[in-house]
């Protein structure tokens, strides 16, 4: 009886939306995730790690940063910025090829590995010293996305210089237009050439590279040389990257700010649609506030409280003068006082 007492109770006519609340509270709590169609993108992140992007060029003036360092910064801040279902994975270049660090992996779920294994990537990691950004590093990084999948996406952080260089009538870049891959160029660094730090296999920092100890842009026979080569200094090769980006139907960015990587990895030609895991927790915890909010809020008190706040018609009484009796004297006007009239004068 105590038990059947406590439904009512529960069920009663002002307690039943307490109850629901509750019930959609529990709900909220215990609802798995469900797989809803949303436009994901996959990304593969490929971070050029040759000395050149050791440079402390970019940033601000204040704190300079490297170029690698600058463009891990960005990556960073646009990680939370990229919707729950999203893939995001790592790769390295040098030499002439990329080398996949870890392939892409949700980003929601995975956040706090995406970020620790992303602090680890530096110079360190580099097995060779010379690179050949477009017909190694991109076509590689974009045969790894093939291989991957082919929803899977390139960001190629790069400043563009090649060691040794390329001659300028040569045209290096690999037939890569034809793929299904997409993606975004990436370049880092500043304006005007700086020299290039040298550092060991530990990261250490020994010293700048000479112009003896680099190779520098062979001239072309029968042509004369009308630009002296200093390739032992570096500045963001922008107008070949560009170039390269058109030819291989990939777009092109610099990054200057967080905010341009994270336009160009929202960029809607790189998402697809997919089943992806989506909280919908939400929903019955708003219905259940909702409830709680109609059950306890005083509608009828907010009625009242309008009703005094409108002040009553008060009815407008025009004002009658007082009228005012006089009397003439009969005596003014000869006649007997008996026969005076009152006379009644409103003012």
């Amino acid at each position: 009886m105590r038990i059947l007492a406590f439904m009512r109770g529960l069920l009663g006519k002002r307690q039943w939306p307490i109850t629901l609340a509750l019930l959609l509270l529990i709900a909220a709590l215990v609802l798995p995730p469900m797989k809803l169609p949303r436009d994901n993108a996959n990304y593969i992140v490929t971070f050029d790690i040759t000395q050149s992007m050791d440079t402390e060029d970019v940033g601000t003036s204040q704190v300079p940063l490297s170029r690698l360092d600058f463009a891990r910064a960005a990556t960073r801040e646009t990680l939370g910025k990229l919707q729950c279902g999203s893939k995001v994975g790592w790769s390295v270049f040098t030499g002439q090829r990329t080398l996949l660090l870890m392939p892409p992996i949700e980003v929601c779920s995975n956040f706090d590995a995406l970020l620790s294994s992303l602090n680890e990537i530096d110079g360190r990691m580099r097995w060779t010293n010379w690179s050949r950004v477009a017909e190694g590093g991109i076509y590689s990084a974009v045969h790894t996305a093939q291989e991957v999948g082919s929803n899977t996406a390139v960001i190629f952080f790069t400043d563009g210089q090649e060691a040794p260089p390329v001659l300028p009538s040569n045209d290096r870049v690999r037939a890569i237009a034809d793929s299904k891959v997409h993606g975004w160029l990436i370049g880092v660094g500043g304006d005007q050439p700086v020299n290039v730090p040298k550092t060991d296999a530990n990261g250490n920092k020994t010293g700048f590279w000479r112009a003896d100890q680099v190779i520098q842009v062979p001239t072309i026979p029968g042509k004369p040389t009308t630009v002296e080569s200093h390739e032992e200094l570096s500045s963001l090769r922008a107008e070949y990257l560009a170039s390269v980006a058109s030819r291989i139907g990939f777009g092109y960015a610099r990054l200057r700010e967080p905010a341009s990587l994270t336009s160009a990895m929202l960029d809607p030609n790189l998402t697809h649609r997919e089943p992806a895991a989506t909280n919908v927790n939400w929903c019955p915890a708003l219905l259940a506030l909702l409830l709680l909010i109609w059950r306890f809020v005083p509608w009828r008190g907010l009625r009242v409280s309008r009703r005094a706040a409108v002040p009553a018609s008060v009815p407008i009484v025009r004002p009658v003068a007082a009228s005012r009796t006089v009397t003439q004297d009969t005596k003014d006007r000869g006649l007997p006082q008996s026969a005076n009239p009152e006379m009644r004068l409103r003012l």
